[in-house]
């Protein structure tokens, strides 16, 4: 399912009505070019989740950062990963088995090391403002709930493409 978003407060938006969804233990992992709006999104399911969105930084120098709220959500990103070394080095299967929620970013990195069941969102720039999230369940209908719950708020900003 793809969804639009016409803004970073929108995109927010989408990722918190999404965290309300989601259950302890869930991985989501977050792909796309740099600027398409996964930091964003990790704030807005961290708003959703009760943590402070604020607080919210990209992790880039230390791989991962724990935020707080209704479950706890391990935010990964792995854009300065060089190997998959250093990610076993933090011992990252501890966070993506663990009762919090696991937000990836770049997962395309690390493909072989999630979890049999994730929600990929595929970020898209499309304009300086807008994006596409591409919502892809694995197994498929795993987060089948979530992603209908997101595409029934968001209906007029669904697209085929």
């Amino acid at each position: 399912m793809n969804i639009l978003s016409h803004s970073v407060k929108q995109t927010q938006e989408i990722a918190s009505k999404l965290a309300a969804q989601l259950k302890s233990g869930d991985v989501l992992a977050l792909t796309g070019n740099l600027g398409s709006g996964k930091t964003a999104f990790v704030k807005g399911l961290a708003s959703g989740l009760g943590c402070a969105k604020n607080k919210v930084l990209s992790p880039t120098f230390v791989l991962m950062r724990q935020y707080k709220g209704k479950l706890t959500l391990n935010h990964f990103d792995l854009y300065r990963l060089k190997n998959i070394r250093q990610l076993e080095q933090i011992g990252y299967e501890e966070y993506f088995y663990s009762d919090g929620i696991t937000a990836v970013e770049w997962a395309d990195k690390i493909e072989e090391c999630l979890p049999q069941g994730y929600l990929r969102v595929d970020f898209k720039i499309l304009d300086e403002n807008k994006r596409r999230l591409k919502f892809s369940s694995y197994p498929k209908n795993k987060f089948a709930k979530a992603i209908k719950t997101v595409k029934k708020t968001y209906a007029g900003n669904l697209r085929k493409t």
